[in-house]
């Protein structure tokens, strides 16, 4: 899974500085609060603020910015990302282009085995019996997928056509803009950490994915970011 931070305008400060209209009215921020020379008393507070907003769950400051990643993954892993409708998503189309013959295969590493009842599920290796056979059966049904559609689109068919015989585990690529506020709510929901107040079982692949978008995020947000796992991991 590729993931990449195209742009951010994504800081504490803007947290900050939305939270204070409430009570200060219109405001500019302290030139403290961008080039990172705030006191010890100062970062202080702002660390107790954000952290008050997390816990009373008072959401609306953590809208006010924005990230934008590149991500690279199989479509099945679109399927879900596109479940989370707070973000906006431009994916390539298999409409207007070809689609290139790049196929997700799990690693030896990916556990197959899922055992436990719906909503509390675990997942663990699966024997090298099973993890050879789902290698080979998906490398085969990906040749014989991607031959049709070749054949297809050879003959003429148009590809918004041709295009229906590929699987789910084409790579596609995407551009998804989000704010805080709502990847708070994407990771809660698609990473499984100790500590989080309502666990979450997601799809290892797509976990994969959030992994990586919030490396990003609390590189971007510290005080956000310690402020949501702090809370349990739960988006105010």
């Amino acid at each position: 899974m590729t993931v990449e931070l195209v742009r951010a305008n994504a800081h504490d400060s803007d947290v900050l500085f939305a939270a204070r209209v409430s009570t200060l009215g219109e405001q500019t921020l302290e030139h403290s609060q961008l080039d990172g020379s705030a006191s010890e008393a100062d970062e202080k507070r702002d660390r107790g603020l954000i952290n008050y907003l997390m816990r009373d769950r008072h959401g609306s400051p953590f809208e006010h910015n924005s990230m934008t990643f590149y991500v690279r993954a199989p479509i099945f892993v679109f399927r879900e990302f596109m479940r989370h409708r707070i973000a906006s998503y431009n994916e390539e189309s298999g409409r207007y282009r070809e689609l290139g013959p790049v196929f997700y295969v799990p690693s030896t590493e990916r556990n197959l085995v899922q055992v436990g009842k719906p909503g509390a599920y675990d997942f663990l290796p699966g024997t090298a019996e099973q993890i050879a056979l789902v290698q080979q059966q998906t490398r085969a049904a990906a040749i014989h997928a991607s031959e049709a559609y070749q054949r297809m689109l050879e003959a003429g068919v148009a590809r918004e056509v041709a295009r229906i015989v590929l699987p789910l585990n084409i790579y596609s690529s995407m551009y998804v803009t989000l704010n805080a506020r709502s990847l708070m709510n994407f990771l809660s929901l698609r990473t499984k950490r100790e500590g989080s107040l309502f666990p979450s079982f997601p799809q290892r692949e797509i976990e994969m994915c959030a992994e990586q978008m919030e490396t990003h995020f609390e590189k971007l947000m510290p005080f956000t970011y310690a402020a949501f796992n702090v809370n349990g991991r739960v988006a105010p």
